[in-house]
Parts: C-alpha cells; structure tokens; sequence
C-alpha cells in the first residue's frame, strides 16, 4: 500500500527528514504515485484527493501480496488495511456491526466513534486490536490522516518525505527509498501518527518517543528512528475530541 499527504495536513517529526544528501534525490508525489503502478501494472488501483492526498493499493489476491491487504471506504472515509485482527469477531460484536465487516471498515467504524462520541483514549482503542496490522485512514472531509502499526513487528511499515515535503507511508521499502532518497526510516513499532496529534506510542502513551540517529553504508545521516524513552513521561493521552476533529487533548484540560 501507498499513501501521500501534502505537509500542509500531514506534519510528521522533523529528524524523518535528512540532512544529508546522498546520491538518491526525493521525486515529487505523482512520480512516486506512478512508479508504484508501474511495479504492479494491471492489478494496482488509486485514489487521488484535492489538496495533495493519495491512496494506492494492490489487492490481496496479487501475486506481489503474501498479506491480506483491503482498501475500503465509507462515508468519505477511507482506508487502507494490511494484516489481521486475531479477534475481530468480538470487536464486531463490540461496535455491533454486521458480520461481514472486515477489518478496514472495523478500523473506519472505531475511528467514526471515536470521532463522533468522545473523548475516549486513542491508545486504549489501538490496543484493543488483537494481531498483526498497519493501516492508514484518510478522514477526505476533515483532511485527517490516521495511521498505526502492531507492536510485533509482523508488518513491515516505512515512512518518509518527498521533494514537495509530503508525507509518504509505504509497506514496500523501494518505493520509500526511490521516492524520499534519505529521508525515510521504518514506522515506529506499537506506534500511531495523527495530522494533529503527531506521532504518539500507544503502547507506552505515557513515555515520550526518542528520535535515534540513522546513518547508512555510505556514512549518510537518514530519517531518524524513534524508540519509546522509558526514563521520560509526558503529561497528556491521545483523545477524541471534538464532532470534527480527532484531537489529543492535554489532561489538565479534562
């Protein structure tokens, strides 16, 4: 799967970005959008959003995807889901949707939830899903991106920043490489990026994130990767806030 937000709705750390050169140079998103087509022709789909988003995915019955991959939408929001929930059953009958919901509209429907009736902890929903997954939604009404990664380590999720400064999430560690040159670094394990929230462990919602220097083989300094800081605590929890808006309110405000 492929996702690219503009930086104007999508602000991930600062130390993703190199700064270094290297001789990899970052593409624009339509070149990075094109190159993953190009490497799945025929059986690769899209969609494109004014503002700067996009969305790519190969199905799960591609030869090029040993993992269950769904990309779904509902009420203009959108999401891209790799993996699988060990006790989606329960988590159905938990939100009380039909039996034939899958895991992305599972991912949607908490997110609606969450979004509509909070505030509920963020971190405590994330923890809730039983198995290996990474997914990435796209709320097209409020220009929200959510995206998150199991702790297991099972999925393999990268990150990183295109020559306009777009954010780009890509389980295919190629295309990240081609199209952020060295401003990419592995998803965070257990860890959840929000366009307002930013990127937040909801393993450890209470430890700050460390960003740890990255260089390759050839001595160029890389997107940064970010480990939970056992020794540093924060003073807020990712919550719901608003109708609108998925927001992470500080607890001196609740």
């Amino acid at each position: 799967m492929l996702a690219i937000f503009h930086k104007a709705f999508a602000h991930p750390p600062q130390e993703l970005n190199s700064p270094g050169g290297g001789r990899r140079v970052p593409k624009n998103p339509e070149e990075i959008l094109r190159e993953f087509h190009s490497l799945h022709p025929g059986d690769s789909f899209s969609a494109t959003f004014s503002g700067g988003a996009a969305l790519a995915c190969v199905p799960s019955h591609s030869n090029h995807s040993p993992q269950q991959r769904l990309f779904c939408s509902f009420d203009d929001i959108y999401c891209m889901f790799v993996g699988g929930l060990d006790n989606l059953c329960s988590l159905i009958r938990q939100y009380g949707l039909s039996k034939n919901t899958n895991e992305a509209l599972l991912v949607i429907e908490a997110y609606r939830t969450l979004r509509d009736r909070g505030p509920y902890p963020a971190d405590q929903v994330l923890k809730d899903l039983g198995g290996s997954f990474g997914f990435v939604l796209y709320d097209s009404k409020a220009g929200t991106v959510f995206a998150a990664l199991s702790a297991d380590g099972k999925i393999p999720l990268f990150w990183g920043i295109a020559a306009d400064g777009s954010v780009v999430i890509c389980d295919d560690v190629g295309i990240i490489k081609g199209g952020c040159g060295k401003s990419y670094a592995p998803f965070p394990t257990g860890c959840m990026f929000h366009s307002e929230g930013g990127l937040k462990s909801f393993e450890h919602p209470m430890n700050k994130l460390r960003p740890m220097p990255r260089v390759d083989s050839e001595g160029v300094m890389c997107g940064a990767n970010f480990k939970v800081d056992t020794y540093s605590r924060i003073n807020s929890m990712p919550r719901v806030g608003s109708a609108t808006n998925w927001t992470f309110w500080d607890e001196s405000m609740l």
